[in-house]
């Protein structure tokens, strides 16, 4: 597919330069085969926030999905933005298949995590910030441990004046829209069971 409208294209290049720079505190240079010095001074990045920035994602890495069903003929694929999964019968096309998939990314301009390796599923599958089994699914305990912080740092600040109650709502809504899909009832219990909204008058979350 091809986009013509010059105006369209034009709308693009804004969207895509503004996640230029973004990382840059964050990002350690990576170089791949054929870079030259000029390659530091390349933009990288998406707008990470920016609704369209999944869209991107999924239009860059759709060769991807080509090569993985294709020429990889793996039967059993899941990806998510950056996010993927490959399920093979046995550990020496798994491996085959990741440093096939190394390849491919470095043609792309991309690296794999360097977590990313075979385990038989009945370890648990990490994935979208929850541990997948065959009959459950957990949250990963970073993401609960980041987020009882998060929720003390907005109940400090409401008490301190300087944040509204409406945000701590917001906040705990959404998490627990996304945790509701992992067997987290009882860490939902004991996490709100202990945060006190001090305000006039002092009232109770949970």
């Amino acid at each position: 597919m091809k986009i013509l409208d010059v105006d369209v294209r034009w709308l693009i290049d804004r969207v895509l330069a503004s996640g230029d720079g973004i990382l840059d505190e964050v990002y350690d240079q990576v170089f791949f085969p054929g870079d030259d010095l000029l390659a530091a001074a390349r933009p990288r990045g998406l707008p990470i926030g920016n609704l369209t920035s999944q869209f991107w994602a999924n239009v860059y890495m759709n060769p991807l999905d080509h090569f993985v069903k294709r020429t990889l003929r793996c039967q059993g694929y899941v990806r998510y933005v950056d996010d993927l999964l490959l399920f093979g019968d046995d550990k020496q096309t798994l491996w085959r298949w990741h440093d096939a998939l190394v390849a491919r990314f470095a043609a792309l301009r991309l690296t794999i995590h360097s977590g990313a390796h075979p385990r038989p599923v009945t370890e648990g599958v990490p994935f979208l910030g929850f541990i997948i089994f065959p009959d459950r699914r957990r949250l990963k305990r970073r993401k609960g441990i980041h987020f009882r912080r998060h929720l003390a740092g907005l109940v400090r600040e409401h008490a301190a004046g300087t944040r509204p109650l409406a945000d701590i709502s917001s906040s705990v809504r959404g998490w627990i829209n996304h945790v509701r899909f992992a067997n987290t009832l009882g860490l939902r219990r004991a996490l709100f069971r202990s945060v006190v909204i001090r305000s006039w008058p002092a009232r109770r979350l949970g």
